[in-house]
């Protein structure tokens, strides 16, 4: 199959390098032509806008930041539904509205072009290892048909509903995630102001009925202080706004989530967007009572 792939940070060029793997013919496009560089040395197609992409390809996946980058990349000026053909399948894979999403897919379904939304959750080791957890909303005859390529970037492929359901889903995943981040930051705050080492007291947790992957992977950087920027925290404070006009929608109180809110709001506010959410922790430590 021919693929086409558009947006190549730190998920999508591994995501797309798996896709070369598999023998998927592959097109690319960058913004910057250096981020598609080691994808063309390794055989990939570079073209000069989205529409060029989608002229050459039987599925275009979209993996970009932003509800108005995925507007903007599939319904542009150049973007993919400019050149597509009649039956060409779009996937976005970013994490972006559900509602934006909605509005995308009729009006690609009105140029003939199917649309998936597909994000994802593993993290970039997920996406170099073909191991992510995909979240599909849309026509389930058209998940069937594009399984293939959804395979070679994720094992756990779940349908989730009509248009926008798999960016419910994702916001979900990403609520879950943060509350679940900031009761391990306070937890360990908590552990060494009691005198407690927090490496004991994470080892202990992760035994127990409190384990949890969060506490295991972002607990460990919290107590060794490894804040790697792959995934910064400015753009968990994008997810989580999405999570909030979700709620709003459908008129669901979230506590928890507003306490989390006031911290990324705290950690944008002093210029940390750019640092891993483990930082929470350093927000907390400051705290007294």
């Amino acid at each position: 199959m021919t693929v086409g792939f558009i947006g190549l940070g730190s998920m999508g060029r591994p995501m797309a390098l798996r896709l070369l793997a598999a023998g998927h013919r592959l097109g690319v496009y960058a913004r910057r032509p250096e981020a598609a560089a080691a994808l063309v040395d390794a055989g990939a197609t570079a073209h000069p806008t989205p529409a060029a992409v989608a002229g050459t390809c039987d599925v275009v996946i979209t993996m970009v930041t932003g509800t108005a980058d995925v507007e903007e990349v599939l319904l542009g000026p150049d973007g993919v539904a400019q050149g597509a053909r009649r039956g060409l399948v779009a996937i976005d894979m970013s994490t972006v509205s559900p509602l934006g999403t909605r509005r995308v897919a009729a009006a690609l379904a009105a140029r003939g072009v199917q649309m998936l939304d597909a994000p994802v959750t593993g993290g970039v080791a997920g996406a170099g290892n073909g191991t992510l957890t995909i979240m599909v909303g849309g026509e389930p005859a058209v998940l069937d048909r594009m399984k293939p390529v959804l395979a070679c970037l994720g094992n756990n492929i779940v349908h989730m509903g009509g248009a926008g359901a798999g960016q419910t889903a994702k916001a979900c995943n990403q609520l879950a995630l943060l509350v679940t981040a900031e009761g391990v930051a306070e937890a360990l705050a908590l552990a060494r102001r009691c005198g407690l080492d927090p490496a004991s007291v994470r080892q202990a947790l992760l035994g127990g009925i409190a384990a949890s992957r969060v506490l295991d992977v972002f607990g460990a950087r919290m107590i060794d202080r490894q804040l790697p920027a792959a995934f910064p925290s400015r753009l968990y404070h994008k997810d989580l706004h999405i999570v909030f006009d979700i709620a709003r929608g459908a008129g669901q109180a979230l506590p928890a989530a507003s306490v989390v809110m006031e911290h990324i709001d705290t950690l944008m506010a002093r210029d940390l967007g750019g640092q891993d959410i483990s930082v929470l922790i350093e927000l907390l430590e400051e705290a007294v009572k």
